[in-house]
């Protein structure tokens, strides 16, 4: 009965270990990619205050529409970049978090 309490406390504790180590990779990821976002959005923003100032500064049409289309591509093309960026740090993420439980998953198929 001793040695059932004890593989009980034993087992409730690695679990709470596993979770602890799970909980501080999903804080650590969803951190870097807060971080990663928020310098996006600051790039973005820079990007977009200089393209408008070239727009203003331009003498015709045809340099204004240069520039919003030069804008528009470099815009689209950084949006996708930054969100495949993203997606392999969620990725990532992922792995990190179930890493713990890779050990018990073996564990239990035997």
């Amino acid at each position: 009965m001793l040695n059932n309490i004890e593989d009980m406390q034993k087992l409730g504790k690695d679990n709470m270990d596993m979770a602890m180590e799970s909980f501080g990779s999903v804080t650590k990821g969803m951190q870097a990619i807060a971080a990663e976002v928020a310098d996006y959005q600051k790039k973005s923003f820079e990007d977009g205050s200089a393209a408008v100032e070239k727009l203003v500064a331009s003498k015709t049409l045809d340099k204004a529409f240069e520039a919003q289309a030069d804008y528009m591509k470099t815009s689209y093309e950084g949006f996708v970049s930054q969100m495949t960026k993203i997606g392999e740090m969620v990725t990532d993420l992922s792995k990190d978090v179930y890493k713990p439980y890779e050990g018990l998953m073996g564990k239990m198929s035997k």
